[in-house]
């Protein structure tokens, strides 16, 4: 017998468990003193604030002004670790000079705020006194109410089902969110398969990728390297039938990341070699032109996402072609030169183009083209 929405919903209910409490200020900055709050260090490089934002945070402590709860998850050891609220916890730990750079466990240098709109004296202040470059700081008694403040806390218990873990995340953040696709996709694998992830973070410093993308310093603070690294996989293992259903491509590429390079029958020793083997020939080949557009006999222009997929996909899925030993440098480079005269190539990777329409039609003729030299 079919399931009926009641049946749904409590069935969905049970795989998730929390409770919520209300904790001062003070109180979160004591228990990451003691590291009984954690912010993973992979997680810390999401916290990206301008100061103006920070600022209105700490307005709003300070004038009682409710802010948004914060969620943790609760390990097995009873230690809460941040799954959303990342980038206010670090804001009050950072003026507060509490806050630590996790993977070095250095101090971070304590932030100087700006005036808002109803604090305009908030301009150039510091928690305390001594911070470089600050004209003022709180006195005693606007510190004590700041550490006073209240901030929700939602708590998932250990017993919540793992992927309930990373689904909240991504419904937390999404949606008017700062955060990258690819941003929240790493938290979604350092919550699911945190060996997962370093796998991926190893490829993504290969020395020959990283000289082939030739990406701006904008998409490599929004973790744009790591979704390259995330689509080239999720790309090589799709069908034609895959690709005739992509819908949304972040979505897309996150499912096709866990249910294919997250089974245990992938062979991640070989899968890497295979990786690193093409970005070695496409730098000796290519170096930056990899993934710039050919035009007039050169090859000019930015980083192409669309030359991207197809241009690694089709060598990948030639490699007995591609990733020969004595293959000539000058073979691929003019390989990859005549590709963008495909018209199928061309017509898919206009501006504007989106995968959805794009990928069904750009990798099966990809394929096609590199399983030759000629």
């Amino acid at each position: 017998m079919a399931k009926s929405l009641q049946d749904e919903i409590e069935t969905a209910r049970q795989t998730i468990r929390s409770e919520s409490m209300s904790m001062s200020v003070g109180e979160i900055a004591n228990l990451y003193r003691s590291e009984e709050i954690v912010i993973r260090p992979e997680f810390q490089r999401l916290f990206r604030w301008d100061v103006e934002q920070k600022s209105r945070l700490v307005e709003s402590l300070l004038l009682g002004i409710p802010v948004p709860s914060v969620f943790v998850m609760q390990r097995e050891d009873g230690i809460w670790e941040v799954i959303d609220g990342l980038q206010r916890l670090s804001t009050i730990l950072e003026f507060m000079g509490e806050l630590r750079d996790e993977a070095t466990k250095e101090p971070i240098e304590p932030s100087i705020l700006r005036g808002t709109q109803y604090l305009s004296n908030l301009e150039g202040a510091s928690y305390e006194d001594g911070v470089d470059g600050a004209q003022t700081s709180l006195t005693p008694g606007q510190r004590l109410g700041l550490k006073r403040a209240k901030i929700d806390l939602k708590i998932l218990l250990p017993e919540s089902d793992d992927k309930a873990k990373f689904e909240l995340f991504d419904r937390l953040n999404t949606g008017g969110s700062p955060l990258s696709a690819q941003e929240i996709r790493n938290a979604q694998l350092l919550m699911r398969d945190p060996s997962l992830y370093e796998w991926l973070e190893a490829l993504r410093k290969d020395f020959n990728f990283q000289q082939t993308i030739a990406i701006t310093e904008r998409l490599y603070d929004e973790a744009y390297d790591m979704e390259l690294v995330c689509r080239f996989f999720a790309l090589i293992w799709s069908s034609d039938t895959d690709l005739k259903n992509i819908g949304n491509i972040d979505n897309y590429v996150s499912n096709k990341i866990f249910s294919t390079i997250g089974d245990k029958a992938f062979d991640r020793a070989s899968e890497g070699k295979r990786f690193s083997a093409i970005f070695s020939h496409l730098q000796a080949a290519l170096d930056d032109d990899a993934f710039k557009k050919f035009e007039g006999n050169r090859f000019v222009g930015g980083f192409s996402v669309s030359a991207f997929e197809t241009i690694t996909v089709g060598i990948a899925r030639n490699a007995d072609v591609w990733l020969l030993d004595d293959l000539e440098p000058a073979t691929l480079r003019e390989r990859v030169a005549h590709w963008w005269g495909n018209t199928t190539f061309r017509s898919g990777s206009k501006a504007g183009s989106n995968a959805a329409s794009r990928l069904p039609k750009t990798l099966p003729e990809a394929r096609d083209f590199f399983s030759t030299v000629k």
